[in-house]
């Protein structure tokens, strides 16, 4: 899949930077990188057109005065640019995330190999260690899993490993599916049914989950929120990330409508990870 990247200047005010990456990721941009003196956005070929920058504020001056530019990322320099800058991570010192050009760490309790590429969900993102940082406290023994926006698959996994019965992944990005396949066989996962596509995933299936996991950004989980819920067991949780702390008051309104209790979350760097429960 081919990409646009954006590249603005970083400011002095981190709260302006990361004003600027919710106002982005508003517009449809999906994953960000932060250097000592720039923001990347990334945003698919797709749902990319030309004037789409200008609708944040600040990047419309940016690009202007010339100190922000838009580049096309062919799909095809992913991989490089991914295993080139790719280090371990350790959460909570219960799981470890590692390339295949690391070495397993058997004294950790869940290792996790996984051969990264263009798909979201590596644990170098607050939202993603969060979540599995929440998960590994969580009992998933037995139990039916529903992973939206599965990415590389590595939420996934850790469910399998932590004992789930039977986990769906689901993502529209063919980058995603095809990873989350890649890794659920690196890590010898036979519990796993990969999924290219979206929440109507949901309308044709009369099973309802034990857990869903959600980490992909506010407005869908905003959009889709009525068919998690509606696919949810009475009682049993759901976990939401993706999105910032400003907007949590936001997901907790929609979700009460919804008969989604709040239960707790976790803030890293103003990003959320929140359980849900339905009542």
């Amino acid at each position: 899949m081919n990409y646009y990247r954006l590249k603005c200047p970083k400011q002095p005010d981190q709260e302006q930077n990361e004003i600027l990456i919710a106002q982005l990721a508003d517009v449809g941009f999906e994953s960000f990188e932060e250097t000592d003196t720039h923001i990347l956005a990334y945003i698919q070929e797709s749902d990319y057109s030309q004037n789409i920058a200008n609708e944040v504020a600040p990047c419309k001056e940016f690009l202007t005065s010339g100190e922000a530019s838009v580049a096309f990322i062919p799909e095809q320099n992913w991989n490089a640019v991914w295993e080139s800058n790719y280090p371990p991570v350790t959460i909570a010192g219960r799981c470890y995330i590692y390339a295949p050009f690391h070495e397993k760490r058997p004294e950790i309790e869940f290792n996790i190999l996984v051969k990264p590429k263009m798909a979201f969900g590596t644990a170098h993102h607050e939202t993603t260690a969060q979540i599995i940082e929440l998960m590994l406290d969580e009992d998933f023994s037995g139990k039916t899993v529903l992973d939206m926006g599965c990415g590389t698959g590595v939420l996934t996994i850790l469910a399998s490993l932590k004992g789930a019965g039977h986990v769906d992944a689901v993502d529209n990005d063919p980058w995603s599916y095809n990873n989350t396949e890649e890794n659920k066989a690196l890590n010898h996962i036979k519990n796993i049914t990969t999924v290219l596509g979206d929440a109507s995933f949901l309308n044709n299936k009369t099973e309802v989950y034990d857990v869903i996991l959600a980490n992909i950004n506010k407005n869908i989980l905003l959009n889709d929120m009525p068919t998690y819920a509606r696919a949810l067991k009475t009682g049993e949780k759901i976990f939401f990330s993706g999105f910032y702390d400003s907007d949590l008051e936001d997901l907790k309104t929609k979700a009460a409508g919804l008969r989604l209790q709040y239960k707790s979350h976790h803030t890293k760097n103003k990003w959320v990870a929140a359980i849900f429960t339905k009542e």
